[in-house]
């Protein structure tokens, strides 16, 4: 009897090996047809919104070098430099580039180092009317420049600024700070504070603790922001044109102007080599300031006190 139950008990016994794959075990998903088209569908739509972007970018890269380009895209069909050579002069095409360099460069450099003062107090003290405070620069970011205009203009007018592209990097900058001082002190809040307070304890000052600790931790931060300035004020049209009335001191953005003839007439080849040339600085900067941020944040340790 003894031998009989013994048996039934081995033949009945599942194996160990059996019951760690059954568990391991993961039900098999079926892809749902709804959900396969809806994800052919959002491709399509992607692919679509994609050749609209990259088309007047590929006119541009052809009409450039089109010997007569019209407003169509096409291959050309006489590859020629001749629409290069009669925009790389320095009246037409370098003076407003340097142009555009300067007043994008000081206002980016005014709006960063601005921007890191204001937001320093606003991420490591905490005051009564903080959120009133930071809603209200959000809500700067949202003023329109054609709205000031007007009252812009007057002030430059008692002040004597007119003509003046020191006049126009400061206002350019102050119409930056809004969105620049909010974009800062997010990344700011992302530096823990036991770092500085670290450097505190070894003597450092709060300038010295935001120079050398916390700015080193949010370079990512102040390119993402140096570069946001610094497009947003070489592709700007308005403030220049208003506030500028000498054609020496006119930026790209403005000059391109030039191209565009009276009567629908327009040097359509001409146009797209300069605009070759206005987008090199951009994709320049890019390269530069991503090489230079390192790419992410990191901090390699802990502080313990």
């Amino acid at each position: 009897m003894s031998d009989r139950t013994s048996t039934i008990s081995i033949v009945t016994r599942t194996p160990p090996i059996a019951v760690h794959r059954a568990r391991r075990a993961k039900p098999v998903s079926v892809a749902s047809p709804r959900r396969g088209a809806h994800t052919l569908l959002s491709s399509v739509i992607l692919a679509a919104v994609g050749i609209l972007f990259l088309i007047p970018l590929l006119w541009i890269a052809f009409a450039s070098f089109d010997g007569d380009p019209t407003v169509s895209m096409r291959l050309p069909e006489t590859w020629t430099l001749d629409n290069y050579a009669k925009v790389m002069t320095w009246q037409l095409t370098w003076q407003p580039l340097l142009n555009s360099i300067a007043i994008s460069l000081g206002t980016a450099v005014i709006t960063v180092v601005v921007g890191v003062l204001a937001a320093y107090p606003l991420s490591r003290y905490r005051m009564r009317f903080q959120r009133s405070f930071m809603y209200g620069i959000l809500f700067g970011t949202g003023l329109p420049i054609t709205a000031m205009m007007v009252p812009v203009y007057a002030l430059f007018v008692s002040l004597k600024l007119l003509d003046s592209t020191w006049g126009v990097i400061v206002f350019m900058a102050a119409t930056s700070l809004p969105m620049a001082i909010w974009m800062l002190k997010n990344f700011m809040d992302s530096v823990p504070i036991s770092l500085e307070e670290a450097a505190w304890v070894d003597g450092a000052s709060s300038m010295q603790a935001l120079r050398r600790i916390v700015l080193p931790l949010m370079r990512p931060g102040l390119a993402v922001v140096f570069i946001f300035v610094f497009t947003g004020a070489w592709g700007n049209f308005f403030v220049p044109f208003v506030l500028l009335f000498t054609a020496e001191k006119f930026p790209a953005a403005v000059s391109i102007f030039n191209f565009f003839g009276q009567y629908g007439s327009i040097a359509y080849g001409q146009l797209a080599a300069y605009s070759v040339l206005y987008a090199t600085p951009m994709i320049l900067l890019y390269v530069i300031v991503q090489r230079l941020s390192g790419g992410a944040f990191a901090l390699a340790g802990s502080v313990k006190g």
